[in-house]
């Protein structure tokens, strides 16, 4: 009998069999492989929340409620947004001492890493404005002059012109604004601490922020020097004046009197 030839494979059937067995590999990676970076981001957030709500059992609840509800002694969370959180922790103005008039600015206890915990938790129970980025907060590319114009119009009847601040009614007074950082400023425009109006986008426009956080920077940063001197608070001729009426005309008094008390001795003598 003759024999039977064995079949030549195909020149084919090897490429063949090789991108099979990569589409089997490739299948097993998928299903074995980590998660993708949403997934990721998703746990991290998730993580997040978990340690900042165990931050607030502990620093907040006694005075926001357990669920961010509010209570006699502090306002509803729901809705105030991550933004509010970081300035208010952030400034060291929460957690609180003690109730008054207003918070004032203190020393941070918490570190950045807690405070972001902090804020993403207190964001899950309603959605509010969000920490501003570092391009929000840059003044690179600001306009000053019209920062200055609005914030002369906007914020100057509490801040003083160069933002240093002042007091108001009972009790309640205008921070100074040197030293603070850009995005704490562009918070306080967000959220409109305490005695603050808030400036959300749909009445201030991002732009606008930037152009203000420019200005306080370029009149009352730590490299703003003041050719005048002697500032008198930044308030202007009045204030300027009213130092040259109370000491200047003080002076000349008191100069006036000590002549006419040598003419009354030299008289006698």
């Amino acid at each position: 009998m003759k024999k039977l030839s064995a079949r030549r494979r195909h020149p084919l059937a090897a490429v063949v069999v090789l991108l099979l067995a990569l589409a089997a590999t490739g299948g097993l990676y998928a299903a074995f492989a980590p998660a993708s970076k949403a997934q990721a981001d998703e746990t991290a957030q998730s993580l997040a929340i978990d340690e900042g709500k165990k931050l607030y059992a502990v620093g907040c609840a006694s005075c926001h409620g357990t669920g961010g509800q509010g209570s006699s002694d502090g306002p509803p969370l729901t809705g105030v947004g991550a933004a509010a959180v970081d300035f208010q922790v952030g400034t060291g103005r929460m957690p609180a001492q003690q109730p008054g008039a207003q918070i004032p600015k203190k020393k941070v206890i918490y570190s950045q890493a807690e405070i972001d915990q902090l804020a993403a938790y207190v964001a899950s129970l309603g959605a509010g404005p969000t920490v501003p980025t570092k391009n929000q907060v840059s003044p690179e590319g600001a306009d000053i002059a019209n920062g200055g114009e609005l914030f002369r119009t906007n914020c100057a009847q509490c801040h003083n012109f160069t933002g240093e601040g002042g007091a108001l009614t009972h009790g309640k007074f205008a921070p100074n604004l040197e030293d603070v950082s850009p995005k704490h400023i562009y918070e306080a425009m967000q959220t409109g601490p305490q005695n603050m109006p808030s400036f959300p986008d749909t009445t201030m426009p991002e732009k606008d922020k930037k152009d203000i956080i420019a200005y306080i920077n370029a009149v009352n940063g730590n490299e703003t020097e003041s050719p005048g001197g002697l500032t008198l608070g930044g308030l202007g001729p009045f204030t300027e004046g009213l130092f040259a009426w109370v000491f200047g005309l003080g002076a000349l008094v008191a100069v006036a009197v000590w002549v006419a008390a040598r003419t009354a001795k030299a008289k006698k003598s």
